[in-house]
Order: structure tokens, then sequence, then C-alpha cells
């Protein structure tokens, strides 16, 4: 069996925001030996299979990379590359009149990929908007839990102990589905956006921040503490901008690794 495959088996799976998704079981390979999908044990719920470009190993955890994500990520980066390249061909030309003839054959080439690109980007942002509802509902349903445990207590049907238990729960719930819905939230706004900048790759960045995801992932109470800490960064736009630059550099290895 491959390293590669070592690394799977037998990891705990957590999504991005710490929640448990459950235990790598085995995996599904091609026959090529590549692997398509990760076979997880997912409790009661049974056994699901997430695909491989989905998932990143980091230390003891596999890290599962929801597809809305992804998407929404690969959009960004083609959208911002092939935008280089248009403000590229142009100043070739500017410089080189005697390119203008061939250089316009490329340019509504790389005019008609935007358009198909912006087909895509309200593919992306429709998939964002219903996984935004589907997180409200969530929301919805998990204060009614809140509610009426605390009706429970106050009624004296359950103790103390366990009121305070099913609180710090759905609090530690409700936290995690505001952090994804405010990672929604940006890259619609950075879909939206006339001009997108997509950072360069870089292997040191992206080991970085892995590693700060599978601490985050490993900390028994980390998503408060992110949430506040994003609150306070967002006085500082120089810092937000170069998190967001990191965040990007470490996805982009996911997306380009089966094409590498």
């Amino acid at each position: 069996m491959s390293d590669i495959k070592l690394e799977f088996v037998g990891k705990q799976v957590k999504d991005m925001y710490g929640a448990y998704v459950g235990k790598v079981i085995g995996l599904v390979t091609d026959i090529d030996g590549s692997i398509e999908s990760v076979g997880v044990d997912c409790g009661s719920i049974g056994l699901k299979q997430l695909l491989y470009e989905q998932l990143l190993v980091q230390g003891d955890y596999v890290i599962f990379i929801p597809k809305w994500r992804m998407e929404a990520q690969k959009v960004l980066r083609q959208k911002s590359l092939t935008i280089k390249r248009v403000k590229a061909l142009e100043n070739l030309v500017e410089e080189n009149d005697l390119m203008k003839d061939d250089a316009e054959v490329l340019h509504l080439i790389y005019e008609k990929r935007l358009v198909d690109l912006e087909n895509n980007e309200q593919d992306v942002i429709n998939a964002l908007n219903s996984r935004l509802q589907e997180l409200d509902s969530q929301s919805t349903t998990i204060k009614t839990i809140i509610f009426d445990a605390k009706l429970q207590y106050r009624s004296n049907d359950i103790a103390e102990d366990t009121y305070q238990q099913i609180n710090t729960n759905s609090i530690e719930l409700l936290d995690r589905i505001t952090l994804e819905k405010d990672e929604i939230t940006s890259f619609l706004l950075r879909i939206t956006q006339p001009h997108v900048e997509a950072p360069t790759v870089e292997l040191e960045e992206t080991k970085i921040e892995s590693q700060e995801i599978i601490d985050e992932v490993s900390d028994p109470a980390p998503i408060s503490e992110n949430i506040n800490n994003n609150e306070k960064q967002e006085s500082a736009p120089s810092e937000d901008v170069q998190n967001d630059e990191t965040e990007s550099n470490w996805l982009n290895e996911v997306l380009t690794r089966d094409t590498a």
C-alpha cells in the first residue's frame, strides 16, 4: 500500500469548521491505482464516500473541504488568470503594434472564456446562496432547541447541568455555522467584484495555513476565538489581505493536486 493511502486509513475526518464527520475505513481506487474516493464511517448515518479532491490530510486528521468552497475558489482563480492574460496581451500590443492582428485572435478567445466564466459564476453564486439558506434553517432549528431546553429547565423537567450542556453544545454549533456563513458571504463579495486578483501559490504559506486549520480543529473551543479574532482583524485591512491570500494559496494546491 502506498504512503498516500496509509495517510488516510484510520484517521478521523473533520470539516474545516471543526465538526466531526467520521473515521476513514478504506479507499476506492481507479484501475491505475489512483484514489477516487474515501469511505468514511459516519456512525448512525452510515458509510459516506467523500471525493478525494475534497480531502486534505494534515497531521492526525483528514480535513473535508466543502464542494461549494472549492468551486468558488476555482472560479475566482480562473477568472483572475484570464484577466491577467487579457491585460498582458493588451500590453504586448501596446509595445509592438505589429502583433495586433495575431493578438486579436487570442483576445477574442479570452473574452469568450470570460463570458463562459460569468455563467459558471452564476452557478456558484446560486450554490452559495442555497447553502446560506440551509445554514439559516439549521440556525433556526438550533435556536428552537435552546429555547425549548430553557423552558424545560425553568419547569424543572431537566436539571441545570443538562440544560447547560445543551446550551453549550448548541452555541458551539451556532458558532461554526456563523463562521461558514461569514466565509460564504466573503466569497460572494469577491466573486461579484469586477476584477479579482488571484494570489500566487507559495508552498511555504500553504503549509503554514494547513497547519493553522488543523490546530483549529484540534482545539476544543476554537470557533468563538476565531470569530473574535476575525472581528478584530476587520480594523486592520493589511492583515486581512495577507490572511486571505494565504487561505487561497493552500486551497489552490488542493484544486491543482489532481492535475499536477
